[in-house]
């Protein structure tokens, strides 16, 4: 359990190792912070004492048969046993300061490389609130980004242009016509379409935003755009401010594609509601054994100035179980921070095969309609058609807020009906 200290950092992770479980931790804390595998004469016990990380906890769990990664090392006389355990360890905040890179290589660094270890992932992190006093954090969030919207009792629902990628700037405004007319509350591109040259950015964006703005002038409903201007940093300003232009409301970027530098670079020049696409993540976080868990990656980026992030949906197309998209919604809305801090929650973004199925069992689970529910089949593939497809999604939400079976619901309102015949109840 991490003990909230103002001037230390926390970080807690899953070992596996041949080695007993003190001197893996030990190792593990000399690693990051003043030791190498051997005392060095600078290394003094002063230095030691000021700067080096301590082992706050370790929490023995149930041994393996065999590693889970290559290349792992036995201690002399090993008793034969493979351990596994959660460790928690801490460093003074004053190693680095409030500095969301030099985090990165305090707290993962070379840790998974090390021979002692045949499994280690990074579970969770706690910051002091003094990194507030270099990262702004969200600066819309839910509340803002239902301001916007004007969707205040029930999920935005929204979707992703589809085909992802290959269609003309007019094509695409064209489909989002039909799905603004349809009543969607949220629109994004997919992060396969930024600037390519079938499809400009600047093109795609004027005849997008434009549609929209029609739509908001003749109906008074603002659609939220995310207009994927992920690129070089200069080409990101200069999209945001292009966005601006056109009246739009929100920019997407692909978070892993930018780093955290950039990230906090365009949260400071930013007007707009800030859509971060998680792609990639994959890599960080589907090994049990190595990366990070969704839960600390997402404090990072909440911290460089995101307003919405993906956590994947319940029965998703992906890989990850329903557990842990319920774990990593909840933190998105968890604060990070004790009051009078900025708590720095955002606006978790269900996707990956999503429909009207899952609705209750989503709101069952997160007991909450603060997210962004976004379809792609689930309203574009709707037999009855799009406004079909939004509405269907509506009811959907509407059954789960009250408590009401989805057949019974459906019973009475065929778009619903629809749905659930073809995706599943």
């Amino acid at each position: 359990m991490m003990t909230n200290r103002t001037d230390r950092i926390y970080a807690r992770y899953w070992i596996e190792t041949a080695f007993p479980l003190e001197q893996a931790a030990a190792t593990m804390a000399g690693e990051q912070s003043t030791g190498t595998f051997l005392r060095v004469p600078g290394e003094t016990d002063e230095l030691r004492e000021r700067y080096a990380a301590v082992v706050e906890g370790i929490e023995e769990q149930q041994p393996v048969d065999a590693p889970s990664l290559p290349g792992s090392g036995t201690p002399k006389n090993w008793d034969g046993v493979r351990r596994t355990a959660e460790v928690t360890l801490s460093w003074p905040l004053h190693n680095i300061g409030p500095s969301l890179p030099n985090l990165l290589a305090t707290v993962a660094g070379n840790l998974s490389e090390l021979k002692a270890f045949s499994g280690l992932k990074l579970l969770d992190i706690m910051l002091p609130p003094a990194f507030l006093t270099t990262y702004q954090g969200p600066q819309f969030g839910v509340s803002g980004t239902r301001d916007f919207t004007g969707v205040y009792d029930r999920p935005l629902i929204g979707t992703i242009i589809k085909p992802s990628i290959g269609m003309s700037a007019e094509t695409t405004a064209e489909q989002v016509r039909v799905l603004a007319e349809a009543g969607i509350d949220f629109i994004k591109d997919d992060e396969l379409q930024s600037d390519g040259p079938h499809c400009p950015f600047e093109d795609r964006l004027k005849a997008v935003q434009g549609v929209l703005n029609r739509h908001r002038d003749r109906t008074g409903k603002r659609v939220m755009y995310a207009a994927n201007l992920t690129g070089d940093l200069d080409q990101m300003l200069r999209r945001h401010d292009q966005i601006v232009a056109h009246e739009g409301t929100c920019l997407m970027v692909s978070m892993n594609s930018i780093g955290l530098p950039a990230m906090k670079m365009l949260r400071a020049h930013s007007q707009l509601v800030i859509h971060g696409h998680r792609n990639g993540w994959g890599m960080l976080g589907r090994s049990p054994a190595t990366g990070m868990s969704f839960v600390a990656f997402q404090k990072l980026w909440r911290l460089a100035g995101i307003d919405h992030t993906h956590v994947n949906g319940l029965r998703n197309k992906f890989c990850e179980p329903d557990q842990s998209v319920i774990a990593s919604a909840r933190e998105c809305l968890t604060p990070m921070f004790p009051p009078p801090a900025p708590g720095c929650e955002i606006m978790p973004v269900f996707s990956s095969g999503q429909s009207a199925s899952q609705a209750p069992d989503t709101y069952a689970a997160l007991g909450t309609t603060d997210l962004i529910y976004a379809c792609g089949g689930g309203i574009l593939g709707h037999p009855m058609g799009v406004a079909a497809g939004v509405l269907s999604l509506q009811q959907a939400w509407e059954a789960a807020a009250e408590n009401v079976p989805l057949a019974t619901y459906a019973a009475t309102r065929p778009e619903l009906a629809a749905a659930l015949k073809l995706f599943g109840s």
